[in-house]
């Protein structure tokens, strides 16, 4: 574990992040342009995206890729309700669902730091989860939306039905989803002879560019950090019980995807990648949707949440941690 842990916390995108939440603490004015940041995002999805397309052109779709992807969507589906019934009695039904829709999505970033992880400790891992990290970024979305139309008492029927056709298309077509499925396919068709002629670009810059991503990602999550404190006023748990529920749920889920993992038999590298999956919150995705279907729903609550505490944990202890847990699993 402990030698996990270090290669973790030594690698230079953690330490990046790291450098970012230290210049918001020390009040320096370092910055990364709006834009720039966006076509860093765009950058990772679109690389990932190819390399996972690729591999899947390499491997055999057989029954253990469909029931991973069985597995991805089941977590998609039952973590939302989960963590819905667990927060609906202490915070206002808008903030569970916006919180439950949160915990049941994903993180790009974690899953691409994870990937990172994993080719630096040179474990293989299957293309196909890519695919599986796309597919669950709407679900949980939809099923949040539901449990608050379900649970709550001021919407009318037409209104929701009107809500949930501009919700379907915000959360299974936003920029996020679009972009990484489309260069999934786009790599499944050229396959290695694509790769050969773009590797540069997707290989040789991809460590350089997720350095510079996880810099603005910890500038981002310390500033985000001070509004969860000024939020936590409003919630039934206060601040710290948000921060305890936002290391719980990471925790709590990632157990129950690594349990389906080891249930599965998946490769160590895949059945990591699935529990990082089930661990991991958005903060992309999510708030979008959000703003558009549930502006009832405070966003300084469930942003805050996933970007300033679990989307570090992650990254610090979670990634390491489940590595090891299920190491020590399948060893028995």
């Amino acid at each position: 574990m402990e030698s996990l842990f270090l290669t973790n916390l030594t690698s230079p995108p953690l330490l990046f992040f790291f450098l970012g939440v230290l210049a918001v603490l020390v009040r320096s004015d370092l910055e990364i342009p709006t834009q720039v940041a966006k076509f860093l995002s765009l950058y990772l999805l679109f690389a990932i995206g190819f390399k996972g397309g690729v591999a899947l052109a390499e491997s055999p779709l057989d029954s253990s890729v469909f029931l991973t992807i069985l597995a991805a969507l089941f977590l998609a589906a039952v973590v939302p309700l989960i963590a819905f019934f667990v927060l609906r009695r202490k915070i206002a039904l808008a903030d569970a669902a916006a919180i439950a829709a949160t915990y049941g999505s994903i993180s790009a970033v974690t899953f691409v730091t994870c990937t990172s992880y994993l080719d630096a400790a040179g474990i293989e891992w299957s293309g196909y989860l890519v695919a599986a990290m796309a597919l669950m970024e709407s679900p949980a979305i939809i099923i949040g939306i539901l449990l608050y139309r379900l649970y709550g008492r001021d919407g009318s029927s037409s209104q929701a039905a009107l809500d949930m056709g501009e919700l379907l298309r915000e959360s299974c077509l936003n920029g996020s989803v679009f972009l990484i499925l489309g260069s999934l396919v786009i790599g499944w068709l050229t396959g290695p002879a694509g790769m050969a002629q773009i590797s540069p670009v997707v290989t040789d810059l991809f460590i350089g560019v997720l350095c510079l991503f996880l810099l603005d990602m910890g500038i981002v999550a310390a500033r985000r950090l001070q509004d969860l404190r000024a939020s936590g006023q409003e919630g039934g748990f206060g601040a710290p019980g948000l921060v305890g529920m936002a290391l719980a749920l990471p925790l709590t889920n990632g157990l129950l995807a690594g349990a389906l993992a080891l249930m599965l038999a998946l490769p160590e590298g895949d059945a990591l990648l699935l529990t990082v999956l089930g661990a991991s919150a958005s903060y992309i995705a999510v708030p979008a949707a959000m703003r558009l279907a549930l502006p009832e729903a405070n966003p300084s609550i469930y942003l805050p949440m996933s970007l300033a505490v679990t989307f570090p944990f992650n990254l610090l202890i979670g990634i390491p941690l489940y590595h090891e847990v299920l190491r020590m699993f399948m060893a028995t």
